[in-house]
């Protein structure tokens, strides 16, 4: 006799369900889904200025999907494109690829389906979102290879970062308004400036690896005064926005507050000191992001 087929009865139906759901937990953690807080409120701000108050919902809802696809896009394809470095890393060994959670075909799958989306929203806003959505990816997925050649890999991530509140203005408008771009300048200063901090923890790994960052070119010190001041080049920036955008009292209070949120950040980490690094990197960062978006729409609110 055959072997009996599988009737409903002998079908383990929680076994697929509980590994669909391990490996959602685990792609999402890959990408680091919920950093998405940086980048997203200040393409948040540059919507609302955009559009005089709150952009139509459509156009809200497409520059979220957007967002969120662009990012996991690059962040999947980071974590393929550097996947033997990762595992020469004790930071990084732990992560999905390295130690066999995920596999490389799914992750560049995952990579090219997240693109897809991001594209097929580019095409929803507005004909330039979609003809500039390429070029978008390629510094997206470029950065990966930066530090490879350049001590100034840094500058690739903030332009990455960066260029959301321009796409997000012309998701909008439909055209770029030069102003936008202070923003963006600011952008990519601010997180240039907090990925310097973040290679410190990686100055004897890199060396050995002959990868490239300003801590490894110039030392931890050089490297802790190089992001303090973006930081405070970021701070010149966004005054110029203010007044560019003739900020009321709440957009003010705003910049205030990113300044002296960075000053305790910076304040959390010294270069023989990095154990608080992660709270540096992560909490403040999103703090910032937020409370700068949170003084700003509460601005344009006003004004609307």
């Amino acid at each position: 006799m055959g072997q009996p087929e599988r009737g409903l009865d002998t079908v383990d139906w929680g076994q697929p369900r509980n590994g669909v759901l391990k490996k959602t937990r685990t792609t999402l953690e890959m990408i680091k889904w919920e950093h998405s807080i940086f980048a997203l409120p200040f393409a948040l701000t540059a919507a609302l200025l955009a559009a005089h108050g709150l952009p139509a919902w459509p156009v809200l809802g497409w520059i979220l999907v957007a967002m969120v696809a662009a990012r996991s896009s690059a962040m999947a394809f980071n974590r393929w494109a550097d996947a033997e470095l990762d595992a020469a890393n004790p930071r990084t060994g732990g992560r999905a690829l390295p130690a066999g959670l995920l596999t490389r075909q799914f992750v560049l799958g995952f990579t090219v389906a997240a693109a897809a989306v991001f594209l097929v929203a580019a095409a929803k806003l507005n004909r330039l979102t979609l003809e500039l959505a390429p070029m978008v990816l390629v510094v997206l997925l470029g950065y990966s290879y930066l530090k490879r050649f350049t001590r100034w890999s840094h500058m690739g991530l903030g332009l990455a970062l960066g260029l959301a509140p321009a796409g997000a203005w012309i998701a909008v408008r439909g055209a770029l308004d030069p102003r936008i771009l202070v923003l963006t300048a600011a952008v990519t200063l601010w997180v240039a400036g907090f990925d310097v901090l973040y290679a410190c923890q990686d100055y004897d790994h890199d060396r050995g690896a002959g990868l490239h960052s300003v801590p490894q070119a110039h030392g931890l010190t050089a490297a802790f005064w190089a992001a303090r001041g973006m930081h405070l080049a970021m701070l010149g920036l966004l005054v110029w926005f203010g007044r560019l955008f003739n900020f009321g009292v709440a957009g003010w209070l705003g910049v205030a507050a990113v300044g002296l949120l960075l000053a305790y950040e910076h304040s959390l980490v010294s270069p023989k000191d990095l154990r608080r690094l992660n709270a540096a990197f992560f909490t403040m960062n999103g703090v910032i992001a937020l409370v700068f978006f949170g003084f700003v729409a509460a601005d344009v609110w006003v004004k609307w």
